[in-house]
């Protein structure tokens, strides 16, 4: 945990006309490389620099420091290079003819991710509708290209756009995802089937709920995106850290409020689609970890999103090992919590719960960390 930085002399002594001197010293690589003082402010904030510290160095804010210290350090390569930029330029060239091909790409680049994120619901329905039309051979090919065809589009939506995390991954996240998703599908039989005294052959498994969380990337996408956009626009408008966290932390709960709301919807309307009555709850529980994972590892925090998504993963294998050890003589009471949540509340409330508490305590992180300045720069 860093430190509140102190003035290397206080304000107010003999010799200390420029307090703000050593302060520019030992953050002077920060300086040079911010492209704005917003960058500067966030990095500040990162090294334990608060409005309170900001105080001593006779600045009201943290950005009122950050904007001073921005104006006083020397950007002579960028000025030397924007003026060969306007050596070479086409003297017809206006600033608002520029800024259109630039604002083209933009909006582009937008809707083709806007596009893709509508990829993974759209295959994984049809591939569901497939398979029940379906069977045999025909069956099994279906069932391998969908699978295949859902694993391109979910990395290509996972590499582009605002769920990019490339570089910032923990490697052990990816194992703790395919067993909450492999647990998703077959999982509540399984269970089901441990507790009434087997399995005696193949569970069943579903693959709607797999679809309504295929047709969640888009929301999730958009949602992130929003975040995004707002968190940063708020950083421009605030004039201090409290002010920004004020309106950061609201905005990312209505978020994730909206993204639950929506997936609630297509959870339900996968099951009327496809005829099955599967449950609401754990779908949204786990795609609401999944959300707040994903936001966590785009704004640097990995590991905390490991951590959620492995601590889930841990009470459903602990859940299916605990009526196992039932079994063995002597045993008997360690089966007992998880059968009577089966048998109360169905073999859903286990990852419903599992998921639901892990989301819960990645929200909680994310209220803290993802209203900070320093993480979205």
């Amino acid at each position: 945990m860093f430190e509140e930085a102190k003035p290397a002399v206080r304000p107010g002594t003999r010799g200390t006309a420029d307090p703000v001197k050593g302060l520019l010293h030992r953050h002077r690589t920060l300086c040079e490389r911010a492209v704005d003082p917003l960058e500067i402010a966030a990095g500040l904030e990162a090294h334990g620099i608060t409005d309170r510290t900001a105080a001593r160095f006779r600045h009201r804010d943290v950005f009122s420091l950050a904007e001073e210290l921005y104006a006083r350090v020397p950007h002579g390569g960028e000025a030397a290079a924007g003026a060969a930029g306007e050596a070479f330029a086409p003297e017809s060239a206006s600033p608002a003819q520029s800024a259109r091909p630039a604002h083209r790409t933009g909006t582009r680049r937008l809707a083709d991710w806007m596009v893709l994120t509508l990829l993974p619901g759209a295959v994984a329905s049809l591939t569901l509708a497939g398979l029940e039309h379906t069977a045999g051979q025909g069956h099994l090919a279906v069932g391998l290209a969908g699978s295949l065809a859902l694993t391109g589009t979910l990395a290509a939506c996972l590499r582009r756009g605002p769920l990019r995390a490339e570089g910032r991954t923990v490697p052990a996240a990816g194992l703790w995802v395919h067993w909450l998703l492999a647990y998703l599908v077959c999982g509540d039989g399984l269970l089901d089937a441990l507790v009434t005294g087997g399995p005696d052959g193949p569970w069943p498994a579903t693959t709607t709920p797999l679809t309504a969380l295929a047709c969640a990337v888009a929301p999730a996408a958009w949602c992130a995106h929003l975040f995004s956009v707002r968190s940063r626009r708020r950083l421009a408008e605030s004039h201090g850290l409290a002010d920004f966290t004020a309106g950061a932390r609201p905005l990312l709960l209505a978020l994730v409020a909206l993204y639950a709301g929506a997936l609630t919807a297509l959870a339900t309307a996968a099951n009327l689609v496809f005829d099955e009555d599967g449950a609401p709850a754990a779908i949204v529980a786990l795609g609401t970890l999944f959300l707040l994972a994903r936001l966590l590892t785009v704004h640097g925090f990995p590991h905390a999103a490991a951590t959620g998504l492995a601590a889930a993963s841990a009470v459903e294998v602990l859940a299916c090992a605990s009526v196992l050890a039932g079994r063995f003589p002597g045993c008997d009471q360690l089966a007992v919590p998880v059968t009577h949540a089966v048998q109360a509340w169905g073999p859903a409330s286990v990852p419903a719960l599992a998921c639901g508490a892990a989301a819960l305590g990645l929200l909680v992180h994310a209220a803290v960390a993802l209203s900070r300045a320093s993480a979205h720069t």
